[in-house]
């Protein structure tokens, strides 16, 4: 009997100490790995990545792409019809010279492109009849943009040695088709716009011819235009917008600032160094200025040229956070 309670006692004892052994190894293994805060359960870590729709570009970033920077504010939206002109030297500044008598080029002192002060010197003519030498002189200041006349042959004053132009101030002559004829008054305002990259000159419409062109079908409409530094050159082709109707608005960006993400319209605005994607509500819009009615406050900085390179940075950046 004895012995039989020292077994019993043996066997519990055993028990109690395979239960000591395994028990905490169960524990440790049937217990779960925890997921830590920066890690989002797939092996990536969290709170790296900037805010969906906001990209972080350097201010030398955005002077190197020449992203330009504009503060959205008041407008005036201007409904326009697109002419298409030439520019020509000003009649009204420009003076044919030509010998006072027939004779021979002795001498000349000018060529085409030189510019000319009044009463210098342009060639010298050896007359038919007294066979003296006498002198032609520039009449008016302005740029040679003629001459007829070579060393050694005759001159004629049947026809201009020189042609002398004063390009301070240039015509520019506007195609009107018949269709757009009674929208263009005189007076009307044209914004001209050139190739050189220039800002858009203002300009009035001084002149409507009273006939037409038969084989286009249009007739001409002709503007004034300062050209102090001769930017504007004659027989260079312009576009004219003629401003029909202005709006004032009381925030609009500029046309180029507006991009398209997934079939919205956006403004990249700048915060510090940072470019935030605002959905947009466009109104009225011209070729210059589009109408903000939602999305973009008054004072606020947005890129404009060159904003397709922040949507792409912001493209980047989207495909980077994609599992």
């Amino acid at each position: 009997m004895k012995r039989k309670w020292i077994i019993a006692a043996l066997f519990i004892a055993v028990l109690i100490g395979g239960y000591v052994i395994v028990a905490p190894r169960l524990t440790e293994s049937a217990t779960p790995k925890a997921v830590t805060a920066a890690d989002d359960g797939h092996g990536h870590k969290q709170g790296g990545h900037e805010e969906e729709g906001v990209i972080k570009i350097s201010d030398a970033k955005v002077a190197a792409s020449a992203i330009e920077l504009v503060k959205a504010g008041p407008a005036t939206l201007k409904n326009s019809l697109i002419l298409n002109g030439i520019v020509q030297p000003n009649q009204e500044a420009l003076v044919q010279v030509t010998p006072r008598f027939p004779g021979v080029v002795r001498e000349i002192y000018k060529r085409i492109g030189d510019q000319v002060r009044a009463g210098e010197l342009l060639a010298k003519i050896e007359s038919n009849q007294s066979l003296t030498t006498y002198e032609m002189r520039a009449p008016t200041a302005g740029t040679i943009i003629d001459r007829q006349v070579s060393l050694g042959e005759y001159a004629s004053e049947q026809k201009a040695a020189f042609v002398v132009a004063d390009l301070s101030s240039v015509w520019i002559d506007f195609s009107v088709y018949r269709r757009d004829m009674p929208r263009v008054r005189n007076g009307d305002t044209v914004l001209i716009e050139s190739d050189n990259g220039g800002a858009p000159v203002d300009a009035k419409i001084s002149y409507l011819s009273p006939v037409g062109n038969s084989d286009t079908q249009s007739a001409l409409a002709r503007a004034v235009v300062p050209n102090p530094e001769m930017k504007l050159r004659p027989g260079f082709f312009v576009t004219g917008n003629l401003v029909l109707t202005a709006k004032q608005v009381p925030i609009a960006v500029k046309v180029e600032a507006l991009q398209s993400i997934e079939n919205k319209q956006v403004v990249f605005v700048r915060n510090g160094e940072k470019f935030e994607t605002r959905d947009v509500e466009v109104g009225s819009r011209d070729p210059q200025y589009a109408e903000i009615l939602f999305g973009v406050a008054d004072g606020d900085v947005y890129a404009a040229k060159n904003s397709f390179i922040v949507k792409a940075e912001i493209a980047k950046g989207s495909a980077s956070h994609e599992h």
